[in-house]
């Protein structure tokens, strides 16, 4: 056997060759190069960045504020504390969806969870990825497809519910037959104080009655009414209750957390944005995918997303790249934009591995008891193979009858 110090140009050899950038630095400069390699001249290339850079950052940011900011308060409120396994589980669908994050989800019920510790795992991933505000939400105002004209938030609220139980079921019962030594682990003893959870959730209920009140009641001609029902507004109401349930001395934090964390996503969005418009500017996207067939466009946008997740490892940030370049694909073909962003959605859950920060979240505090690496990656990413493909097996038939 060749030992690794002979080999002439091992792996760990190339990768020292390779710059060691930051995604964002990436993103800029493969942009750049794209451009010029396509003959664009300096002003062309300028002004197609700065087009693509601003599409829907304004859009993104009036979402992302209130989110972050209703995740920062709602994790300092230590809801799970005194709950039961099976309310933090039945909750984890919910929290990844209002959380806007799995992550941030997980470690809030996970010290409630006991033996469903793996069911609030797949919950809050299940959640996060199609239950709006979070996924859906995301995905839809990158594709261009909210607002005047665009998909109403009603449909992506109950599309999303009506994916998110088979598919959350799905990840359920993977855990459960692949990790049978977690599942005999005792439930907790505390008594579950159910009231405080209720309490903590208040601005998500508010949220989606107001959600729900703007589905029905529609365009009332009243600015700031319209303004609240809309999912920006519901947004911004569920974080101001969220802030109003926080300790006073803990609120400015809950918005510098907010702001970080939605300044650095806006700067990847706005990369993704500028490079799908100079990818635009030098493909025929029309002639890469088939224009009479949307179930084909469906199959290859989560075949798309299944790889971006698999290189970004980050789910937020799969989402804030691949929703640019989607974006001209769905508009020149003649898929449904619901369908398309559930493709999407769907796609993004292969895979959870360890270039994944959910991974190492999970692993340490649900799979203590799995000694092997690759036994814990095949529970946690079998399982949202399984979900992705349950999803999208739903998803092509309703398609299918539907049309």
């Amino acid at each position: 056997m060749t030992d690794a110090s002979s080999t002439p140009l091992s792996s760990s050899s190339l990768r020292s060759h390779m710059p060691d950038l930051p995604l964002i630095i990436w993103m800029v400069l493969l942009t750049l190069v794209l451009g010029l390699s396509a003959g664009m001249g300096a002003d062309e290339i300028v002004s197609t960045y700065n087009t693509g850079f601003g599409r829907a950052l304004g859009e993104f940011a009036l979402i992302l504020l209130p989110s972050f900011t209703l995740a920062a308060a709602l994790s300092r409120q230590n809801i799970a504390s005194n709950a039961a396994g099976r309310t933090a589980a039945l909750a984890a669908p919910v929290a990844g969806a209002g959380m806007i994050c799995p992550d941030t989800a997980y470690a809030a019920l996970s010290t409630a969870a006991g033996r469903y510790k793996l069911d609030t795992a797949f919950g809050a991933y299940a959640g996060f990825k199609l239950l709006y505000p979070a996924g859906p939400l995301i995905v839809a105002a990158g594709l261009g497809a909210t607002g005047a004209g665009g998909i109403e938030p009603a449909i992506l609220l109950l599309c999303g519910a009506l994916l998110t139980l088979p598919v959350w079921a799905a990840g359920v019962m993977w855990g459960r037959v692949t990790n049978k030594g977690d599942w005999a682990q005792t439930e907790l003893e505390r008594a579950p104080d159910s009231g405080h959870l209720l309490r903590a959730f208040v601005p998500f209920l508010v949220m989606a009655a107001l959600l729900v009140a703007g589905g029905i009641v529609g365009t009332t001609g009243m600015g700031t009414l319209d303004f609240l029902l809309l999912p920006k507004g519901a947004l911004i109401i569920a974080a101001i209750l969220a802030l109003l349930q926080t300790s006073p001395d803990a609120r400015r934090d809950c918005l510098d957390s907010a702001v970080r964390r939605t300044g650095s996503l806006l700067l990847v969005i706005g990369a993704a944005s500028a490079f799908g418009a100079v990818l635009t500017g030098m493909l025929a996207l029309d002639s890469l995918f088939p224009q009479g067939d949307g179930m084909l466009t469906l199959i290859a946008l989560f075949a798309l997303t299944v790889l971006f997740k698999l290189a970004q490892g980050s789910s937020m940030a799969t989402f804030a790249a691949i929703a640019p370049v989607a974006a001209p694909i769905v508009m020149t073909s003649s898929v449904n934009e619901v369908a398309a962003v559930f493709a999407i959605c769907l796609g993004s859950f292969i895979a959870i591995l360890p270039n994944d920060s959910y991974y190492w979240l999970v692993r340490r505090d649900a799979l203590t008891d799995q000694d092997s690496e690759g036994r814990a990656i095949g529970i946690l990413s079998g399982g949202t193979v399984v979900q992705a493909l349950v999803g999208m097996a739903l998803l092509l038939a309703v398609v299918a009858l539907w049309t």
